[in-house]
């Protein structure tokens, strides 16, 4: 019997392999490598504003989202780079550095960012002065606190976002708490904004008005220790908030009105004449 040959011939009884071309280019020296500090920040400040513009447009708050209406302001970009990416990063680094991480302190400002959320925080705590008060202005200084807080959040997370769109800051892993992600710009801070918003109005004929702006200042301070604001926001929302604040406490006063149980014909009771001050 004849045995077959291989069709693989001589080659198969040992012959080396044929060597797999080269691609193209190879051997040729490597480009020296094109990132640096300059480009990695410029493409993750892009990718943070197609991040920012998509939800933005998927946005769930009609009043925040500026495609859901025929016309919005003129959009107003922060100058980035500078001094204001330098600032931002400069106290984002001292947060990390000296409170983020800390058990405590992320339970403290987790806590006062949730609770500053809609201005909730502020509604209880003029209800609580408005309950204090024995003057008689206690429900209308309830009034004019929900009354502006409402005016103010809709002003703010409405035409003033629309016209900065600025995206948010970059948080990387869980977080400590569950916290609630706005998708709304950055710019300003809503938080920042009613919470000294609200101070400026509580402070009114109050001797704890001191209170009132220690919790404002937690509150706008925890949305830099959560990420969600950069710190230039939060200063933008402070200077907003007490601008908003001081002109709506000067436009609406609340007068003081006298006792009524003061007896007849003294000052303050009813008939006494220019003893009894109404609003």
């Amino acid at each position: 019997m004849t045995r077959r040959r291989s069709a693989a011939g001589p080659a198969a009884a040992g012959a080396p392999a044929a060597a797999t071309p080269a691609p193209p280019g190879a051997g040729l020296p490597s480009a020296p490598p094109t990132s640096s500090a300059g480009a990695a920040a410029s493409a993750a400040t892009a990718a943070r504003a197609r991040a920012t513009a998509a939800a933005l447009s998927h946005s769930a708050n009609v009043v925040a989202d500026p495609t859901r209406w025929r016309w919005a302001p003129p959009a107003i970009t922060l100058p980035s780079g500078g001094r204001l990416d330098r600032f931002d990063l400069a106290v984002d680094g001292a947060f990390g550095r000296l409170l983020r991480g800390s058990r405590t302190a992320d339970r403290v400002f987790y806590l006062a960012s949730a609770v500053g959320d809609h201005g909730l925080v502020w509604l209880v705590v003029a209800a609580v002065q408005a309950a204090r008060r024995r003057d008689g202005t206690g429900r209308r200084r309830l009034l004019r606190a929900a009354a502006g807080l409402g005016i103010e959040s809709a002003v703010v997370n409405g035409p003033v976002k629309w016209m900065f769109r600025r995206s948010r800051p970059v948080h990387e892993g869980p977080r400590a708490l569950y916290l609630r992600q706005p998708r709304t710009s950055s710019f300003p801070s809503g938080h920042a904004t009613a919470a000294f918003f609200a101070a400026a109005l509580l402070r009114d004929d109050d001797p704890l008005w001191p209170a009132y702006y220690a919790l404002a200042v937690v509150v706008a301070a925890s949305r830099v220790h959560v990420r969600i604001h950069h710190a230039s926001d939060v200063v933008g929302g402070v200077v907003l908030g007490t601008v908003l604040g001081e002109a709506t406490r000067r436009l609406v006063p609340v007068d003081r009105v006298d006792d009524v149980r003061a007896p007849d014909g003294a000052a303050g009771s009813p008939g006494a004449g220019p003893g009894l001050s109404l609003a």
